[in-house]
């Protein structure tokens, strides 16, 4: 019984790895685009933020982590906004209802979008969350980042993008 468990965790770990393997990095290309609604109905549209530093965070309700860090997200919207910082969440829920009565609570003052498998997958994959991505002002993706993330790492890379001492 043990060994089929060890071989299990073994087949297990190296689909993870080829899986992984075969997703190329989107570090250093283009962000793939989408044009969604928020949650108030306004449309959203990646492209209309060139020439913006975009911090676009695929988050969901029930992820511990994601709602620690999207009211610090809210405070470098404020803080950083007119430095040229725009913030979008994109949430991985099933259902629009909780994810606005989240947003409510949480005070959140940037569009928030509900995302998709197909979202999802343009950007890589979005397996576990959160996952944020940094996207320069040309539209290149400068950084992701995955799981529970060190934010003054992240506030630097920001700031940096934004050519910010």
């Amino acid at each position: 019984m043990r060994l089929a468990i060890v071989w299990l965790l073994v087949a297990l770990g190296s689909f993870t790895t080829l899986g992984a393997a075969q997703q190329p990095s989107l570090v250093g290309r283009q962000a793939p685009g989408f044009v969604r609604s928020d949650l108030n109905g306004k449309r959203i549209d990646l492209g209309d933020y060139r020439s913006k530093v975009v911090l676009l965070n695929f988050w969901a309700t029930w992820c511990s982590p994601c709602r620690v860090e999207l009211p610090t997200f809210s405070s470098w919207q404020r803080r950083y906004g007119r430095e040229g910082l725009r913030v979008i969440a994109v949430s991985m829920d099933d259902d629009s209802a909780p994810v606005g009565k989240a947003a409510r609570k949480l005070h959140l003052d940037f569009p928030v979008i509900m995302g998709d498998e197909k979202l999802g997958n343009d950007y890589g994959g979005v397996l576990g969350l959160p996952v944020t991505y940094l996207i320069g002002r040309d539209g290149e993706i400068a950084a992701r980042y995955e799981g529970e993330t060190d934010l003054e790492q992240l506030e630097g890379k920001v700031r940096e993008l934004l050519s910010l001492p």
